[in-house]
């Protein structure tokens, strides 16, 4: 039984009770994720961290074009709490929250610089 399967059956174990209705927007962003997501969880759990870390301290330190590497780990992270939603308590969410503003904050900073 596959990730896809549990999917489907999750959903429509959703829609049979009337726990969650699931938006169409959803619903197409987890079929859209399902094969990446396969590929990430058969990794090793330290290499996306470790790849995420290295784009961050890369995006920082990279004069004049490191403010896309940074954007690339916010967009990263905002894909990853679109899709944990649900499952998340407010404090879970208030933290990833937190955390997707402070990259972008980072990536703004850095492509429109003080002079």
């Amino acid at each position: 039984m596959g990730v896809r399967s549990a999917v489907c059956r999750g959903a429509a174990r959703r829609a049979a009770v009337g726990l969650l209705a699931v938006s169409s927007f959803r619903e197409s962003l987890e079929r859209a994720s399902l094969p990446l997501l396969n590929r990430l969880s058969r990794l090793p759990r330290a290499v996306p961290f470790l790849i995420v870390l290295a784009l961050l301290v890369g995006g920082i330190l990279i004069p004049g074009w490191g403010w896309l590497l940074t954007t690339v780990v916010a967009l990263f992270l905002l894909w990853m709490l679109l899709l944990g939603w649900p499952r998340l308590t407010a404090v879970e969410r208030l933290m990833r929250v937190a955390v997707v503003f402070m990259a972008v904050a980072i990536a703004v900073s850095q492509a429109v610089p003080r002079t």
